[in-house]
């Protein structure tokens, strides 16, 4: 593979990425009062053991930093949808624990989320080809934390 390959497939995936960003916020804001990447935050708490994780650990899943991450939770925790939670072994470490409203939100926007995903490749690829592009996508994303099956 030549590096120039490699930059399209680089760019390709930046455009993509905005292509979704588009398509997918404004319903997800509009019907369920959330944008992408809250939605990203709550499915990793949703699918977490006790539905909670420390603050490092949701900044590692969402490739971000704490403090990106504590912005992100100063508005869920304002709508119910999470809350904070000390260790009681550790004052240091502190959780983000999904509440019952937030995993509530959080299963009816996997559904507008899985409409939406139906949508977006309807008109472009079949069934085995998208397919193909998860398994691609999994291989490309493998070793990195965070993984929603």
């Amino acid at each position: 593979m030549s590096n120039a390959t490699a930059l399209s497939a680089l760019l390709r995936l930046f455009r993509a990425q905005a292509f979704l960003d588009a398509r997918l916020n404004p319903e997800l804001n509009s019907v369920h009062g959330l944008g992408l990447n809250e939605l990203l935050l709550l499915m990793q708490l949703a699918h977490a053991p006790l539905h909670r994780l420390r603050r490092v650990d949701l900044a590692q899943r969402l490739h971000t930093s704490q403090s990106t991450i504590t912005r992100m939770c100063l508005p869920l925790e304002k709508s119910g949808f999470v809350k904070r939670e000390a260790d009681p072994r550790d004052a240091r470490v502190g959780y983000v624990v999904l509440s019952k409203t937030g995993l509530t939100r959080v299963e009816e926007a996997e559904k507008t989320l899985k409409r939406k995903a139906a949508d977006v490749f309807r008109d472009r690829w079949d069934s085995d080809e998208i397919a193909t592009l998860s398994e691609l996508l999994g291989r490309f994303t493998a070793a990195l934390p965070g993984d929603i099956p």
